[in-house]
């Protein structure tokens, strides 16, 4: 599998479940925004977070890793692929997945060890 480093910082928000949905996290090239019934979680390029928001909770600092697509819903084992072997050298993740592929995020801190695992898993990192 092939995955391209994305450029930009990311910070992943929380909010109240019943917080309005902002605007800001949307004037990014590549954003998340998932309601549950527990909270309001975002996932935006760091530039772009406001303090200002009541009761918001941030963890700055984690960059992109996009997984070429798209992946046919039948493939499995996909995110295994990835996970496993940063799970086995203590690298956390945090996963976004659309309807066409998946993206990979890392600490900051991590970057340069996470894309050192995955080639020795056998997968192509573009940077």
């Amino acid at each position: 599998m092939t995955l391209s480093l994305m450029s930009a910082e990311y910070a992943i928000c929380r909010l109240p479940a019943s917080a309005d949905v902002p605007l800001w996290p949307m004037q990014g090239k590549f954003f998340s925004i998932t309601r549950t019934e527990e909270e309001l979680s975002i996932v935006c390029e760091q530039s772009l977070v406001r303090d200002a928001e009541p009761q918001m909770k941030v963890e700055r600092g984690w960059r992109c890793l996009k997984l070429h697509g798209p992946i046919l819903f039948e493939t499995t084992g996909i995110i295994a692929s990835f996970t496993k072997p940063l799970a086995d050298a203590g690298v956390s993740v945090f996963v976004v997945s659309t309807f066409d592929t998946d993206y990979l995020l890392v600490r900051s801190v991590a970057v340069e060890q996470t894309m050192q695992i995955l080639r020795i898993a056998g997968h192509i990192i573009n940077e």
